[in-house]
């Protein structure tokens, strides 16, 4: 469905960018706002070029007579099919309270808590993270193909047509599989046990080592 492409594209969340909920009166989890932040970019382009983050309003509320809060109005900004597009979400942070054993918690970064906060919001309303905050991040069976997904995405690998060429490249020039994919593994820093294993980065690298071990044509006198 063309309406779920953007969320599709971007609700799974890698299981290092994701932490635990702590100071809360609720327990969860929550995504990392600067690997939010990573992912923004890779879906739009460069902050403030493809997509971006402004302050529509900001300040400090008194709660209570020891408690003060800040809120901060946000609105996250993106391009797509050439079109402004944008999300509007409130952030907030105890910026002032008593603390449980006595004595008052300032918090001098209370501003920017409330602006990362509506930012993370904002994004999660396009799918960012959407994995954890439909409750995905329950199942451990999920968090483990969250993994497998994330590790696609980042270090992608040849397709089944590269490595149907470099099977048969591997077959002509007689070289030891067993060997050259334990030096594949060995430049990718992870293991390679099978050809279609072999790291698109590491493309150009492989073909050209393969090649170099042609025996050169002879000339008929």
């Amino acid at each position: 469905m063309k309406n779920m492409e953007l969320w599709n594209s971007v609700c799974v969340t890698a299981p290092s960018a994701v932490k635990k909920i702590t100071g809360k009166p609720y327990q969860g989890n929550s995504p990392k706002p600067y690997w939010l932040i990573q992912r923004a970019t890779e879906t739009f382009g460069p902050c403030g070029e493809g997509w971006g983050v402004e302050v529509k309003s900001e300040g400090f509320h008194r709660m209570t007579e020891t408690d003060v809060m800040h809120t901060a109005v946000v609105i996250v900004w993106y391009m797509r099919d050439g079109k402004r597009c944008a999300i509007e979400q409130m952030g907030q942070t105890k910026a002032c309270y008593a603390k449980s054993g006595g004595g008052m918690m300032l918090d001098e970064d209370a501003g920017k808590k409330s602006v990362t906060d509506g930012m993370v919001k904002c994004l999660s309303m396009i799918g960012f993270a959407g994995d954890i905050f439909s409750g995905q991040w329950d199942d451990s069976k999920y968090v483990e193909w969250a993994g497998q997904e994330t590790n696609k995405r980042e270090n992608p690998t040849i397709s089944d047509k590269q490595a149907a060429d470099i099977n048969a490249l591997i077959t002509e020039v007689g070289a030891d599989k067993v060997a050259f994919l334990a030096w594949v593994a060995q430049m990718a820093g992870h293991a390679v046990s099978q050809v279609n294993q072999i790291p698109e980065a590491a493309l150009d690298k492989v073909v050209s080592t393969l090649e170099k071990k042609r025996q050169p044509k002879k000339v008929a006198a």
